[in-house]
């Protein structure tokens, strides 16, 4: 398999993974009682946090793989 396919693919599930993490801290955060606003600011923080951290961890594995 071709390697940009492979970074690509990994890519698009990294971000699959990071918006069904976001949907499901901002369902939680409205459950809660959070008003809307609050609940999609919730959302987006745990967005970026997933982002964030499989950018580090991406960035430690390069420093193994060839």
């Amino acid at each position: 398999m071709n390697r940009t396919a492979v970074v690509l693919l990994t890519t698009a599930l990294v971000v699959v993974l990071a918006l069904l993490a976001a949907a499901a801290a901002g369902v939680l955060a409205r459950l809660d009682g959070a008003t809307y606003p609050r609940a999609i600011m919730r959302a987006a923080t745990t967005f970026a946090a997933v982002l964030t951290l499989a950018a580090a961890v991406a960035g430690a594995l390069t420093q193994f793989l060839p």
